[in-house]
């Protein structure tokens, strides 16, 4: 009997919770730059476009406050003129203008400013970074160029990179949201000893809506 109540019990948390998550997809474009220093010297950057997609969830913790993982696709990159030497990427480059394209994981925390179905939202938490591929294209000192696909390993690129993500948007009442993003590189994605320190900047803005009513 004590098994059958537990049983029930859990059958009627786990579908009143089912019933709270709400599921989302959402996209949008960013401007894409990086924190770039070649021995402790700052690199003078400028962005690139780029953009996001992925999916979503909200599960309510308690009053407004609500976890939000999100798993998306990123296309990130930066272009850098370089005033310092570097063995890597290249030490005969003055710039280089990358395109990386990224697979984020990010666990956030959201607070609803209000309990009303159109209101506005805040978000913040870390996010671990998937470099799977990039391209990189240098112009070098011997007025030559480099035009080659980015290598990400131990001693290259770096293939995992970690993140702070801030959101502010506002929800509407039929279940559309819109926000501004803005991504702050916490590791460098460069694993070479004596290269430079990089670190992603992005700032964009995006869209998403939920995949059902809510209850």
């Amino acid at each position: 009997m004590k098994k059958l109540i537990l049983s029930a019990s859990l059958l009627i948390t786990a579908q009143a919770f089912s019933q709270q998550v709400q599921t989302f997809i959402f996209g949008g474009v960013q401007g894409n730059t990086a924190k770039y220093h070649i021995n402790g010297y700052k690199q003078n950057t400028s962005f690139k476009i780029g953009g996001q997609a992925g999916i979503g969830m909200k599960l309510p913790v308690e009053g407004r406050l609500s976890f939000v993982p999100l798993f998306f696709y990123s296309l990130k990159g930066y272009k850098v003129e370089f005033d310092q030497t570097s063995p890597f990427p290249d030490s005969t480059a003055i710039n280089n203008s990358t395109t990386i394209h990224c697979v984020e994981l990010s666990a956030l925390l959201q607070h609803d400013f209000n309990t009303s179905p159109d209101h506005f939202f805040f978000r913040l938490g870390p996010s671990l970074d998937f470099q799977l591929a990039g391209h990189e294209v240098m112009e070098t000192n011997k007025n030559t160029v480099i035009d080659r696909p980015m290598t990400f390993g131990f001693t290259d690129y770096g293939i995992y990179s970690a993140n702070m993500l801030a959101h502010f948007g506002y929800e509407k009442g039929n279940n559309f949201f819109i926000y501004a993003q803005y991504t702050l590189g916490l590791a460098s994605i460069n694993n070479f000893d004596e290269g430079p320190h990089i670190h992603h900047r992005n700032i964009g803005l995006s869209a998403g809506f939920y995949l059902k009513k809510k209850k």
